[in-house]
């Protein structure tokens, strides 16, 4: 599919936009106010008072503001979805145009609209896979380069004596050769 551009995507949302109730007249002059003020190029004074003359209905100056800004190009149009953004952005983000670049899977045309959600796993799916990394971090810190993991576990010939505050493995073979390496961890 080609990408539409602002002009295209104005022709297409006209009809929505010109819905009874879509845009209050307020909106409208906003938006115009805008186009008028920062971009004076897109919409000159006499444009602009044009379109805001109260004499005329709002459909009417709605009209006429849509189809000169389509006859302008496409800048003209980018600067009009900007502000209606600004100034209606629930009607912006209900646009048939914005509807159907979403359906399309393309990207949006505004960063920010994008939500971002977070995983249904809840708090224990997390811990687990804490306690895993954890778990394996340990046991990299703890075996030397070289050995095999099932060697740093204690072996059945290796027994547990003492009393019961303290605990000391006892070997009946033989003792460690290994000094520790490094700080103890503290969790």
């Amino acid at each position: 599919m080609t990408e539409q551009t602002y002009c295209d995507r104005l022709v297409q949302d006209t009809p929505f936009l010109m819905g009874h109730g879509r845009l209050s007249e307020q909106q409208v002059d906003r938006i115009i106010l805008q186009l008028n003020r920062y971009y004076p190029q897109i919409l000159s004074n006499k444009d602009a008072e044009k379109f805001r003359n109260p004499k005329a209905s709002l459909r009417v100056r709605l009209c006429d503001l849509l189809g000169h800004l389509q006859r302008s190009g496409e800048r003209d149009c980018q600067e009009f979805y900007r502000a209606l953004y600004i100034h209606a952005q629930p009607l912006h983000s209900h646009l048939p145009s914005r509807l159907a670049l979403q359906n399309s899977d393309c990207t949006e045309l505004d960063s920010g609209t994008v939500g971002r959600e977070l995983s249904d796993r809840g708090p224990v799916a997390f811990l687990a896979c804490l306690g895993l990394a954890a778990g394996l971090a340990l046991l990299v810190y703890c075996c030397p380069p070289g050995t095999s993991a099932a060697s740093c576990w204690p072996s059945s010939q290796m027994t547990w004596e003492g009393s019961d505050d303290l605990c000391l493995p006892t070997t009946h073979q033989r003792s460690p050769t290994r000094p520790p390496r490094g700080p103890p961890l503290l969790f």
